[in-house]
């Protein structure tokens, strides 16, 4: 391994990611989530805001970890992106695709803990209705897009699960912070 401690938080909108994601910058300051590549329009809080152009240079120098498009819009996770939140702290990475984390883990080498976050398909509907989503709809469908995703990939393994409705998110963090720390210690004994 490489040293380098990052997370990734999978699941459905709403299931949570930034809340925890929040809850773990409460927790520690070296937790940051990691801003992906967006190009397209919409919120830009969050990303690093690219364009079309970017995107071609960054797939020709091989700086593409994963790109995916969703909600009209291409984001991306990349390599030079990735170096600068390793060396600033432990990123957390929001994926909503197993085929992404695959090819993060596979892609860009770190001691990566693989963190489920789920949450009821009403639930989804509930938050994002509750947060002002103009695109409810669209996120319940990636909803069911993540449920088919994980009923298509039986084999995956999670460092841990929450089941965000059971958990506060600062709980969350903290299972999640006790993670990393039995990893690093496992890795150094």
């Amino acid at each position: 391994m490489t040293g380098r401690q990052g997370v990734v938080l999978y699941g459905p909108p709403a299931a949570g990611k930034d809340t925890v994601t929040m809850a773990l910058a409460e927790l520690s300051p070296r937790y940051a989530q990691f801003a992906r590549l967006k190009v397209g329009a919409g919120k830009s809080a969050g990303y690093r805001m690219g364009t079309a152009e970017q995107l071609r240079e960054l797939e020709a120098a091989g700086g593409v970890v994963y790109a995916n498009s969703r909600y009209g819009n291409t984001y991306v996770i990349d390599a030079p992106g990735l170096d600068d939140a390793f060396a600033a702290g432990v990123p957390v990475v929001h994926l909503g695709q197993v085929d992404g984390i695959q090819a993060l883990v596979d892609g860009y080498p770190a001691d990566w803990s693989l963190v489920l976050l789920w949450c009821p398909r009403g639930v989804t509907a509930e938050r994002s209705a509750g947060r002002g989503d103009s695109d409810t709809a669209a996120r319940l469908a990636a909803w069911e897009a993540t449920r088919e995703d994980l009923d298509a990939h039986p084999s995956m393994v999670w460092d841990l699960t929450v089941d965000t409705t059971a958990s506060a998110p600062e709980d969350a963090a903290r299972l999640i912070d006790q993670l990393l720390a039995q990893r690093a210690g496992a890795a150094t004994a």
